[in-house]
This record gives structure tokens, sequence and C-alpha cells, in this order.
């Protein structure tokens, strides 16, 4: 019985130990851009979506929400993200999709929104200081 108990307890401190999957990395990032910066042009109405590259893992994604407030996420699909997938606007741009796996995402929070995807995008913290966006972590 004892020695059930000890192979049970192996088992589950070792099955434990596996790597975590569909995670994200973490980077440091530090965006501070002008509200006036042409490539966020299309911010200056809410439901709208802008690309910015050489942030994150695979660039960010900076969308207005219906609520005209700001958020940012990492456009590193958290499907399989060791592949480094950039998500992609729709029409529309309320979502975006993985190209590799045909996943989709909400902008307004970032959630799935079509398998294969389970996880929401990597969200970054947004902050607007006068005339100026700032994105970090």
């Amino acid at each position: 019985m004892v020695r059930a108990a000890w192979v049970i307890l192996l088992v589950l401190v070792l099955g434990g130990c596996g790597k975590a999957t569909n995670v994200v990395p973490d980077v440091a990032v530090n965006l501070n851009l002008p509200l006036t910066d042409p490539r966020l042009i299309n911010l200056s109405s809410s439901g709208r979506a802008v690309l910015i590259s050489g942030y994150g893992i695979a660039g960010l994604v900076l969308y207005r929400t219906i609520l005209n407030g700001y958020v940012a996420y990492d456009r590193c699909s958290t499907v399989n993200p060791e592949n480094r997938c950039a998500v992609v606007l729709d029409e529309g741009a309320f979502t975006v999709s993985d190209p590799c796996s045909g996943a989709k995402f909400l902008l307004e929070d970032g959630s799935p929104a079509k398998a294969p995807a389970t996880l929401s995008l990597k969200q970054y913290s947004v902050r607007v200081s006068g005339n100026t966006l700032q994105v970090t972590n």
C-alpha cells in the first residue's frame, strides 16, 4: 500500500514537470508615440487598429476600443507561439487572424474567436499621457 502511494506521488510529480504550451514569451516593451504620428492615423476613431513592427515578439496590434480606450497586443499568435506567426488584421478591423492556423481573436479584449485558439493574445499596458501613447509591460 505504501509502495503504491509512492508510485502515484512520483507519477504526479514527474507529470507536472512538462513544458508550458501556448505561452508567448515575455520581452521588454517600451513604446512611446505621439498620437499625431502618421502610423496612428487609423486610431483617430473607435473600432480601428494599426500594426506596429519592431516591438514584442512579432510586432504589436494597437486598437482603439468601442469606448474610445486603447489596447495593445503582441501580434504573436497563442496557437503554437514557438512558430512566431504574426496575426493580421481582418476586414473591418474588429478581429485579427493567425494565417498559420486559421485562428481568430477579438480586438476588444484579445480573446479567442475561432478555433484552434484557446488563449487570448498577450496584452500590454497602454496609457495616454498628454498627447503620447505609451505601451509597456
